[in-house]
């Protein structure tokens, strides 16, 4: 896996128009994703300089734009709040450390190659948890838009909040906020590719707040702002663990460094989808958390993958990882440079932007139609929502895979039940040569053909315990294995239970057809061992007519005589 990704120089028109437009879409973004998460713009602005150079000099996905986005700045802001109650004169170092500790788990996660199984999972759970991760981007916004602190208490506090925040809220911040959602919403398509409206949004705002309110100033009373951002290179944040807290620093980093993951992967094939490549997963995750990794350490906020700058990218000509590179180097001037301007931006501006984030991260398009494909489907859907913004994305991710995986086995289960088939008189629907079918109807009824077919998962185990218990009084059985193409260890140990069974019944035992990996694992079970050796080297027609052999000479050493061939 080459490290360094290729700087090409055949599209670097594309790759410098992209970089620059990107940069300035992220301004916005990245300044209301540092203030919403309670880092402060500082720490957004320098997220999006770290994690985008980083991950477009070691990622993938070699046009994808990392930077804070909605998912991640949730969550960190769930992490910055825990800390920081919990130890407020080292929350906001541990904070920043648990990004660098996502940023190693992001690493170990490309690096075991894990990469192609990170996405592996249902659309149900992951369409339930973005919905609801941009429902409480939704909810814990209110607060700033409504010209107050955002509560303690995470959504449950700003709910309960709710009353107290509309009786005492600042009309003119309610006004810029709503102004700047209009922009958002309302900026024609045509306008869209000429000027981004975040940047339009948060320049209008800020303009109309200095115009019209002149005598508030920065830091006056009627609108709240930014203030004064350092202007110089941020300095390093050692690596901080709280002697009571490094328990849940381990488990918030786990869940910023999947959750960065599934947000980049997702990107990524977003991404693939529009420039007809391939991305590299493993090489992606070790970039993010490259990114992420740099960023906690200078006082970054994490950050991912991010969709609309990287379909911009793309739309614009970016097609090399220099579109990246050249964004970094741009917000790291503007940061540098117009540090001062900043300082006017009003907080409500950047609470309209998150807002609109927040409603674009909700899949608003599968929530309407969900019911419709899947009545169980959308049942998953609505619980994993409300798990994550009620309860905990990790409780709600484990719970949304779990119940997805058990309808999905109990389908599989159900549709494989239909080729486990115990056969004891051949018919012209039933799939035999004549020569088998003959041998069926030799045994008139005392031999018994037990198939299996297909995927035999733990699920068809109790079929194949309820077929065996329904054999009647056969006097052979001949265990049918050829057309098994996988043969689960728990429908392996049923599969014995019914040998077992037949053999202390003192039927006459034959299995037949077990090949690979299959035969393997049965000898692994010793389940051979039950048997006569030429009871399991037949093949299915020798097999049944030994069957048929071995009641003749059972039948006639008894009164009555022996059965007809």
């Amino acid at each position: 896996m080459q490290l360094l990704n290729h700087i090409s120089t055949k599209t670097i028109k594309g790759d410098l128009f992209g970089g620059v437009t990107t940069a300035v879409i992220a301004l916005p973004m990245a300044l209301a994703f540092g203030v919403a998460s309670g880092a402060g713009p500082e720490a957004g602005l320098w997220s999006a300089v770290f994690i985008g150079l980083f991950a477009a000099l070691f990622g993938g996905t070699p046009t994808l734009i990392s930077e804070p986005t909605g998912p991640m700045t949730v969550v960190m802001t769930a992490v910055i709040a825990n800390l920081t109650a919990s130890n407020p004169d080292h929350g906001m170092a541990m904070a920043f450390t648990v990004v660098m500790l996502a940023g190693v788990f992001q690493i170990l996660l490309g690096t075991l190659r894990l990469g192609r199984y990170i996405i592996q999972m249902p659309y149900t759970v992951i369409s339930g948890f973005m919905s609801g991760i941009g429902c409480i981007l939704i909810v814990l916004q209110l607060g700033p838009a409504l010209g107050q602190m955002a509560p303690p208490g995470g959504v449950m506090g700003t709910l309960q909040s709710l009353p107290r925040l509309v009786d005492s809220m600042r009309p003119l911040e309610v006004a810029l906020a709503a102004i700047t959602m209009i922009i958002l919403w309302a900026t024609p398509q045509r306008f869209k590719k000429l000027v981004p409206p975040q940047l339009l949004a948060l320049v209008a705002g800020t303009v109309l707040s200095v115009t019209l309110f002149p005598a508030l100033g920065v830091s006056g009373e009627g609108i709240r702002r930014i203030g004064e951002i350092s202007a110089g290179f941020p300095g390093v944040q050692m690596p901080f663990f709280g002697a009571s807290e490094w328990r849940l620093m381990l488990t918030d980093a786990a869940v910023l460094g999947m959750l960065g993951s599934i947000d980049a992967l997702l990107t990524s094939v977003v991404a693939d989808s529009l420039t007809r490549t391939e991305h590299n997963s493993n090489k992606e995750l070790v970039g993010q958390g490259l990114g992420n990794l740099v960023a906690g350490l200078f006082g970054g906020i994490a950050g991912a993958g991010a969709t609309m700058g990287t379909v911009v990218n793309i739309q614009v000509g970016g097609r090399s990882a220099l579109s990246g590179i050249v964004r970094a180097v741009v917000l790291m001037l503007v940061i540098v440079a117009g540090s001062g301007l900043a300082a006017r931006i009003p907080l409500a501006v950047l609470a309209g932007i998150a807002l609109k984030v927040g409603f674009d991260i909700v899949d608003w398009g599968f929530l309407r139609r969900a019911h419709r494909i899947s009545v169980k489907g959308a049942l998953i859907l609505y619980l994993v929502i409300g798990l994550t913004v009620l309860v905990d994305l990790i409780v709600a991710v484990a719970v949304g895979v779990f119940l997805a995986n058990i309808l999905t086995i109990d389908r599989l289960s159900r549709r494989q039940s239909h080729v486990v088939k115990s056969i004891s008189t051949a018919d012209d629907d039933l799939n035999l040569p004549k020569e088998e079918k003959a041998l069926l109807d030799a045994g008139q009824g005392r031999v018994l053909l037990f198939q299996l077919t297909g995927d035999m998962i733990f699920g068809v185990a109790k079929t194949i315990g309820r077929e065996h218990n329904a054999v009647g009084q056969c006097n052979a059985i001949v265990f049918d294995l050829g057309a098994v193409s996988h043969l689960g260890v728990t429908a392996a140990l049923a599969l014995e239970n019914a040998v077992e069974e037949a053999v202390e019944a003192k039927r006459h035992v034959y299995v037949v057809g077990a090949a690979g990996t299959t035969r393997k694992r049965l000898e692994a079970l010793k389940l051979f061992e039950l048997l006569p050796a030429d009871h399991t080297r037949l093949s299915r027609a020798q097999a049944l007519a030994a069957a048929v052999e071995a009641i003749k000479r059972q039948t006639s050493a008894r009164p009555g005589g022996p059965i007809s061939a």
